[in-house]
């Protein structure tokens, strides 16, 4: 098993798990997920193992991934515009972690969100900054995230916390 960097050939596996994993009004579009892959696919990585049945074949189990931003919190617009993407920017804006309903409970979204926090630590960056629900709070801040309070997103239409972790 294996986390390592998106590539564009992962993206229909990864836009399945995005639709398994959200409501169709919060999952990304697949033209949405195809051009973050595009433009930053350095911010994306996937956890990925072994089919058991076919030894040469990989599967993902799931992805984390976002967008570098100089804004400590999600904006809106950074969900449908891969443009907004600065490879400069002090900020890993995390707009999506999801893992295949089959292999959840595992620890796996653990094992990718610990990935991405090293590799965000590892470039200097400020910090990570995410939205979730109220259900995902606690989850959050087992990895030291701070809720700072109810977020300005309104994405899906729907109430979310912004979750920053200082680096």
């Amino acid at each position: 098993m294996e986390i390592r960097t998106a590539t564009y050939t992962d993206l229909d596996r990864i836009y399945a798990i995005e639709c398994a994993s959200f409501p169709q009004k919060e999952a990304a579009t697949y033209p949405s997920l195809s051009r973050r892959l595009q433009v930053h696919p350095d911010q994306y990585w996937v956890l990925e193992t072994t089919d058991s049945m076919k030894p040469n074949n990989k599967v993902i189990l799931g992805f984390i991934g976002g967008m570098r931003t100089n804004h400590p919190k999600i904006l809106d617009e950074m969900f449908n515009n891969a443009a907004l993407h600065d490879p400069n920017g002090k900020w890993l804006a995390v707009l999506g972690l999801a893992v295949a309903p089959v292999y959840r409970q595992k620890g796996y979204a653990s094992r990718l969100l610990s990935e991405t926090i090293q590799q965000t630590k590892a470039v200097g960056a400020a910090g990570i900054t995410l939205t979730c629900k109220n259900d995902l709070v606690a989850f959050y801040q087992r990895f030291a995230f701070k809720d700072a309070g109810i977020s300005g997103s309104n994405h899906g239409g729907v109430t979310w916390h912004d979750m920053i972790l200082a680096l």
